[in-house]
C-alpha cells in the first residue's frame, strides 16, 4: 500500500466515533457485571422452599408406568374431574417430571432480583449495540471485518436472541446467568487479546456479501450458542433426575440449583427446537459464502480451512438432527452430538482464525 493510500484510509476513519465505541463497550461490560451479580443474587436468595418438585414427582410413581390418579370432587352435586397436569415426555422417553419454579424459586423476592437482572441486561445490550453501531459509523462499513468486531457483534446478537425469547414470553430466565457470564468472557477477550484499531477493509471484503454472509453466520452462531447452553444444562438435569429415580440422594448444590431448572424434557426440547430452527439459515450461510468466494477469488469452493470447517459444522449439526429422528439416538446420545457440533463451530471461528492460515487470514488477530 502506498503512503498516499494509507493516509486516505486513515482519513476515512472517524477517531472520535472509534473512541466512543471503545468507551461504550467498556460501559456495557460494567453493566453486564452488575447484571451478573443480580442473577447470582436471584439464585442465592430465591426461595428454596418451593423446590423438590422433581424428587416428589419421581417418588410419587410417575416413573413406574402407572397412570396418575384422577380425583373426583363434588361441587353443588356435580362431579368434577381434576385431571393431572400434562408434562411433556423427554426425548429419551425415560420419565415425566414437572419443570422447576425457576431461578427465583417461585417467591416474590427472588423474582424481583431476576427482574432487576433482566433490566440490567437490557441496558447493557443497548449500550453494547450503540458501541457496535459507533464502530460501524467510524469507518462507514459493516462492524464485522475482523475478530474483534465479530466478537462484539456476536455477543450483542446472543444477548438479543435471549431478550427476544423473553419478549415472546418464553420462560428462559435460567439462561441469563450463563449467558451474561460468557458474554463478559467474550468481551474481555475482545478488548484484550483480539482488539484491532478501527480501520478499513481489505479489498476482498468490499462486497455486499459481507452484509449477507457474515451477518447470518453471526446470528447462527448466537443461536447455536443458546442451544448449546440448553444442551449442557439438559445433561446435568437428566443425570440428576436419573439419580433420583434410582433412589440416590444428590447434594445440596444439586437440590438448590438443578431443582429450579426446567425438567430435562423441557431443556432437551428447547435445545432441539433452536438448533433445528437455525440449521436452514446455516445452510444458506455456507451457500452465500461460496457465492461470495466465486465473486472474490474466481472459484466457489477451494477447501480453504474456513470453508472446510464450516462444512464440518454443517455435517455435525445434520447428524444431530438425524439422530433426533432416529430411534435409539435420542436423549443423551444426541446431546453429545450437539455439543460436538457446537465445538466445531467454535473451532471454525477461534481455531481456524488464530492457528490456521488461509484465504480468511484477514480475520486474524490484529
Amino acid at each position: 500500500m502506498t503512503p498516499a493510500a494509507a493516509m486516505e484510509l486513515a482519513a476515512a476513519t472517524n477517531e472520535n466515533l472509534a473512541n466512543l465505541s471503545n468507551t461504550l463497550i467498556y460501559s456495557a461490560m460494567a453493566v453486564y457485571t452488575l447484571a451478573f451479580f443480580a442473577y447470582i443474587t436471584e439464585w442465592l436468595f430465591g426461595s428454596r422452599s418451593k423446590v423438590g418438585r422433581t424428587a416428589a414427582a419421581l417418588t410419587a410413581g410417575e416413573d413406574t408406568g402407572r397412570a396418575p390418579a384422577v380425583t373426583v370432587q363434588k361441587a353443588g352435586g356435580t362431579a368434577v374431574l381434576e385431571r393431572p397436569k400434562v408434562v411433556t415426555r423427554a426425548a429419551a422417553g425415560a420419565r415425566d417430571v414437572p419443570d422447576g419454579p425457576g431461578a427465583h424459586g417461585g417467591d416474590v423476592q427472588g423474582d424481583l432480583y431476576g427482574r432487576i437482572a433482566v433490566s440490567l441486561t437490557v441496558l447493557a445490550f443497548l449500550i453494547e449495540f450503540a458501541g457496535v453501531l459507533a464502530r460501524a459509523l467510524s469507518v462507514q462499513r459493516a462492524p464485522w471485518g475482523n475478530m474483534y468486531e465479530f466478537n462484539l457483534t456476536f455477543s450483542t446478537v446472543a444477548v438479543g436472541v435471549y431478550l427476544g425469547l423473553l419478549a415472546l414470553k418464553k420462560n428462559i430466565r435460567w439462561l441469563g446467568l450463563p449467558l451474561v457470564t460468557s458474554v463478559l468472557l467474550d468481551l474481555g477477550l475482545a478488548v484484550t487479546v483480539l482488539y484491532t484499531a478501527s480501520d478499513q477493509l481489505v479489498p476482498a471484503l468490499h462486497s455486499y456479501w459481507l452484509y449477507i454472509h457474515v451477518s447470518t453466520a453471526i446470528f447462527c452462531g448466537a443461536v447455536f450458542y443458546v442451544g448449546a447452553v440448553g444442551t449442557i444444562l439438559y445433561l446435568f438435569k437428566d443425570s440428576y433426575e436419573s439419580k433420583l429415580a434410582a433412589g440416590g440422594r444428590p447434594g445440596r448444590f444439586a437440590t438448590s440449583v438443578l431443582e429450579r431448572l426446567p425438567a430435562s424434557a423441557s431443556l432437551d426440547k428447547f435445545s432441539y427446537r433452536v438448533n433445528a430452527a437455525v440449521f436452514p439459515l446455516w445452510t444458506f450461510t455456507i451457500i452465500a459464502g461460496a457465492i461470495w468466494a466465486g465473486d472474490a477469488w474466481g472459484r466457489y469452493w477451494g477447501w480453504d480451512p474456513k470453508e472446510t470447517w464450516s462444512f464440518i459444522t454443517w455435517v455435525a449439526y445434520a447428524c444431530y438432527l438425524h439422530a433426533r429422528a432416529t430411534a435409539g439416538w435420542k436423549g443423551r446420545k444426541a446431546a453429545y452430538i450437539a455439543l460436538i457440533a457446537f465445538a466445531c463451530w467454535l473451532f471454525n471461528y477461534y481455531g481456524v482464525n488464530i492457528f490456521v492460515s488461509g484465504k480468511h487470514s484477514y480475520a486474524d488477530v490484529g
